[in-house]
Protein backbone atom coordinates (compact mmCIF):
# COMPACT_ATOMS: atom_id res chain seq x y z
CA UNK A 1 0.00 0.00 0.00
CA UNK A 2 1.39 3.08 -1.44
CA UNK A 3 0.33 5.64 1.50
CA UNK A 4 1.36 8.84 -0.33
CA UNK A 5 -0.93 7.57 -3.45
CA UNK A 6 -3.66 7.06 -0.76
CA UNK A 7 -3.36 9.98 0.87
CA UNK A 8 -3.57 11.64 -2.76
CA UNK A 9 -6.83 9.36 -3.94
CA UNK A 10 -8.48 10.73 -0.56
CA UNK A 11 -7.61 14.11 -1.11
CA UNK A 12 -9.21 14.30 -4.62
CA UNK A 13 -12.19 12.64 -3.48
CA UNK A 14 -13.27 13.53 -0.30
CA UNK A 15 -11.38 16.42 0.88
CA UNK A 16 -10.25 16.83 4.66
CA UNK A 17 -7.38 17.96 6.47
CA UNK A 18 -3.97 16.59 5.74
CA UNK A 19 -3.68 14.97 9.27
CA UNK A 20 -6.60 13.62 9.00
CA UNK A 21 -5.66 11.69 5.65
CA UNK A 22 -2.33 10.71 6.93
CA UNK A 23 -4.35 9.21 9.72
CA UNK A 24 -6.40 7.16 7.44
CA UNK A 25 -3.33 6.06 5.35
CA UNK A 26 -1.61 4.90 8.48
CA UNK A 27 -4.68 2.87 9.48
CA UNK A 28 -4.95 1.50 6.07
CA UNK A 29 -1.10 0.64 6.34
CA UNK A 30 -1.89 -1.25 9.31
CA UNK A 31 -4.81 -3.15 7.90
CA UNK A 32 -2.44 -4.26 4.95
CA UNK A 33 0.19 -5.46 7.97
CA UNK A 34 -2.17 -7.10 9.91
CA UNK A 35 -3.22 -9.13 6.64
CA UNK A 36 -6.82 -9.10 8.05
CA UNK A 37 -8.82 -8.20 5.39
CA UNK A 38 -6.99 -10.34 2.45
CA UNK A 39 -7.75 -13.70 5.14
CA UNK A 40 -11.22 -12.76 5.66
CA UNK A 41 -12.12 -11.39 1.90
CA UNK A 42 -9.28 -12.43 -0.30
CA UNK A 43 -8.99 -9.50 -1.03
CA UNK A 44 -5.33 -6.83 -1.28
CA UNK A 45 -5.52 -3.87 0.16
CA UNK A 46 -4.89 -1.33 -2.05
CA UNK A 47 -5.17 2.49 -2.65
CA UNK A 48 -7.94 2.20 -5.61
CA UNK A 49 -9.62 -0.50 -2.84
CA UNK A 50 -10.19 1.87 -0.11
CA UNK A 51 -11.67 4.57 -2.25
CA UNK A 52 -13.91 2.48 -3.77
CA UNK A 53 -14.65 1.33 -0.43
CA UNK A 54 -15.09 4.70 1.13
CA UNK A 55 -17.39 5.56 -2.30
CA UNK A 56 -20.29 3.61 -0.83
CA UNK A 57 -20.14 5.45 2.70
CA UNK A 58 -23.58 7.88 2.79
CA UNK A 59 -21.25 10.75 3.17
CA UNK A 60 -18.76 12.79 5.31
CA UNK A 61 -14.68 13.08 5.55
CA UNK A 62 -11.81 10.55 4.90
CA UNK A 63 -12.27 9.53 8.67
CA UNK A 64 -15.81 9.18 8.73
CA UNK A 65 -15.79 7.05 5.63
CA UNK A 66 -13.19 4.43 6.59
CA UNK A 67 -15.21 4.59 10.22
CA UNK A 68 -17.85 3.43 8.06
CA UNK A 69 -16.29 0.86 6.81
CA UNK A 70 -14.78 -0.56 9.61
CA UNK A 71 -17.64 -0.85 10.98
CA UNK A 72 -19.48 -2.82 8.51
CA UNK A 73 -16.29 -5.25 8.28
CA UNK A 74 -16.17 -5.34 12.29
CA UNK A 75 -20.03 -6.15 11.93
CA UNK A 76 -19.46 -8.59 9.15
CA UNK A 77 -16.32 -10.57 9.94
CA UNK A 78 -15.41 -9.27 13.77
CA UNK A 79 -12.11 -7.96 14.44
CA UNK A 80 -11.60 -4.78 13.05
CA UNK A 81 -12.79 -2.27 15.57
CA UNK A 82 -8.77 -1.72 16.53
CA UNK A 83 -8.58 -0.09 12.55
CA UNK A 84 -10.99 2.21 13.35
CA UNK A 85 -9.73 6.19 13.31
CA UNK A 86 -10.55 7.72 16.39
CA UNK A 87 -8.39 11.17 16.92
CA UNK A 88 -5.42 12.95 14.68
CA UNK A 89 -3.63 16.34 15.57
CA UNK A 90 -4.71 19.09 13.40
CA UNK A 91 -1.47 20.89 11.92
CA UNK A 92 -0.67 24.58 12.78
Amino acid sequence: MDREVLMLHLRQAFGGTPAERRTVARAAGDLVDAGKLEDDLDVELTADVVLEQLSDAPEGTPAERWNWWMGALEASHGGYRQFRVTAWAEEE
